[in-house]
């Protein structure tokens, strides 16, 4: 028997609660994880309240993120004890995730824990670092040097902002925070922003074409506040775009990118291939300083995941939440 959150639908609606459950119902795969850590992202807590139809097949046990060491495998990349991770590929949508004690995965989807981390930091880096560094490997990928200027985070006192403000200043990059939150300024400064500004400065409809300021983004956002970091990018600025908070929509036109040839580059981590997974693992072992990861987690047990799901959605939650599945 294992404890896990698992996401029913019944005639009466999707429901979330904590049970516990035996193996035999685990779903197919080659390698079983006992699951050290998890985290709560976005995504789950959309899974869990069912405010989005994140999950695509019930019951579900939700998770896309998890560490902790392999109890089986009959995976030829891996064997008992090794210390494993995964990110996406449909887990906690598709696939039994990681809010649980164990889960059964695929091995194609596992990846080493890098050696500079615990089980601990790489959940407080999770999904959400790991599109962070995808997106500081796009800025660089098209020449965006810090040389060249100022980079924009928006959404900088989620997730993903969270750890591109902490890996970008690192590496020598002159980083402008925008947040909702004012109360969070001193907390992104201490990550490395050298600018904090109010999320409304970009949020509202703006002029299609704007002065030119970042030579690049990291956008968590999307909606105006993407239509408007386009629109102030310098000539030859790259955007990364990977979120989508305010919404889906897109109110821009296509002067930014004809009239400055900017690049919008769009990231996804879910289905990311392999060799970009591990050369963004491997920078984040690099570039992302350890000591930072503390200021930006809050550590919660399994029981109390359903109720944070509404905090993240609420945008309470400040950086990263790590899952204890064993409390």
């Amino acid at each position: 028997m294992f404890r896990a959150i698992l996401v029913e639908k019944t005639d009466a609606g999707q429901q979330s609660r904590m049970v516990d459950l035996e193996e035999s119902r685990l779903p197919e795969g080659d390698v079983l994880l006992h699951v050290e850590r998890s985290t709560l992202n976005y995504k789950d807590a959309l899974a869990i309240t069912g405010r989005s139809p994140v999950v695509r097949r019930f019951p579900m046990v939700p998770g896309i993120d998890g560490a902790g060491a392999v109890a089986e495998s009959s995976h030829p990349a891996f064997r008992k004890g090794d210390r494993v991770l995964v990110n996406g590929f449909g887990v906690g949508e598709a696939h039994w995730g990681c809010l649980a004690e164990v889960a059964r995965l695929k091995g194609d989807w596992l990846l080493p824990v890098p050696p500079a981390f615990s089980s601990i930091q790489a959940m407080a880096i999770g999904t959400a670092g790991y599109t962070a560094m995808l997106c500081v490997l796009a800025l660089e990928r098209h020449g965006v040097s810090p040389k060249q200027g100022e980079v924009l985070v928006t959404g900088a006192a989620g997730g993903v902002g969270s750890v591109a403000v902490a890996v970008l200043s690192r590496l020598g990059y002159r980083v402008v925070a925008s947040t909702g939150r004012a109360a969070e300024a001193d907390y992104l400064r201490g990550l490395g922003a050298v600018e904090v500004i109010d999320r409304a400065l970009l949020s509202t409809p703006g002029k299609p074409l704007q002065k030119e300021r970042w030579a690049g983004v990291v956008d968590c956002v999307g909606g105006a506040t993407l239509a408007n970091a386009c629109a102030s990018t310098r000539y030859r600025g790259t955007v990364a775009a990977c979120g989508l908070a305010s919404g889906m929509d897109f109110p821009a036109t296509v002067a930014p990118f004809i009239l400055r040839g900017i690049t919008l580059v769009g990231i996804d981590s879910v289905m990311a291939p392999m060799e970009e997974r591990r050369e963004a693992w491997q920078r984040l072992a690099s570039d992302l300083d350890p000591s930072k990861l503390g200021a930006m987690t809050r550590e919660i047990g399994l029981r109390d995941a359903i109720g944070a799901a509404d905090e993240i959605l609420a945008g309470k939650v400040r950086g990263r939440l790590v899952v204890d599945p064993s409390r």
